[in-house]
C-alpha cells in the first residue's frame, strides 16, 4: 500500500507560512539544496523550478502523485503555470472550484479522505501531500509519514503545520539530519 507523507518546510515556531500565504524567507543553502532537496526529494520540486536547476530529467525517487490545497494551487496560477508538479500526478483539492484549468491536474472535491484512500491502493510510488495547512488537518488520519523540513528561524506568526481541532496521534522519529544552515530535517511514521 502506498503511503501518504506530509513533505513539509516550516520555522522552529510551527509555521509553513508567512499569515498570506508567502513562504520566500525559508533560507537555503546551497548543501541543502544538492543534498537534500536536489539529492533527496527532486520530486517535491516544481517543475518549473527543476527546469531552472538543470534537473528536470532526475526521476522521482519517493512519489509519483502529489496532492495541494486550492491556496497552494492558488500561488503557482498566480505564476501563469497551471501544472506545476507536470512530473507527478496532480490533484487539487477546492470546494470552490469544481473544474480543471489544465488537463495534467484533477480537482478532488468532497470527501477528500476517501480519494486518498483509494489512491493508497493503487500501484506506484507514494502520494506528496504538499500543504496547505487545511488540507493537513482534513487529511491528519491519513498521513503515513511526516518530512518536516525545520528552519532556524522563528516567524511568531503565520500559517500552522496543521489546523485543525485538538487531537493526539502518536508518531515516531525514523531519522534526523541536520545540514550546514541549521536546517534540520525530521522524517516521522506514524505509530500503528
Amino acid at each position: 500500500m502506498r503511503k501518504l507523507t506530509y513533505y513539509v518546510g516550516m520555522s522552529i515556531d510551527g509555521f509553513i507560512a508567512a499569515p498570506d500565504g508567502t513562504f520566500d524567507f525559508f533560507p537555503l543553502s546551497e548543501s541543502f539544496m544538492k543534498d537534500f532537496l536536489i539529492g533527496e526529494y527532486p520530486d517535491c520540486l516544481p517543475t518549473h523550478a527543476r527546469q531552472h536547476l538543470g534537473v528536470d530529467d532526475l526521476e522521482n525517487k519517493h512519489f509519483d502523485t502529489m496532492l495541494q490545497g486550492r491556496a497552494s494551487y492558488d500561488a503557482a496560477l498566480e505564476l501563469g503555470i497551471t501544472s506545476p508538479y507536470k512530473h507527478l500526478r496532480q490533484y487539487v483539492v477546492s470546494n470552490s472550484v469544481d473544474k480543471s484549468i489544465d488537463p495534467d491536474v484533477e480537482v478532488i472535491s468532497g470527501d477528500v479522505a476517501a480519494k486518498v484512500r483509494d489512491l493508497k491502493q493503487e500501484d506506484g510510488l507514494g502520494i506528496y501531500l504538499a500543504g496547505g495547512a487545511h488540507l493537513a488537518g482534513q487529511l491528519l488520519e491519513e498521513i503515513d509519514e511526516l518530512v518536516l523540513k525545520v528552519y532556524p528561524i522563528a516567524t511568531g506568526s503565520g500559517v500552522p503545520v496543521f489546523s485543525a481541532e485538538f487531537g493526539v496521534l502518536d508518531f515516531a522519529l525514523e531519522s534526523s539530519r541536520t545540514f550546514d544552515n541549521g536546517t534540520i530535517v525530521l522524517t516521522y511514521s506514524k505509530k500503528r
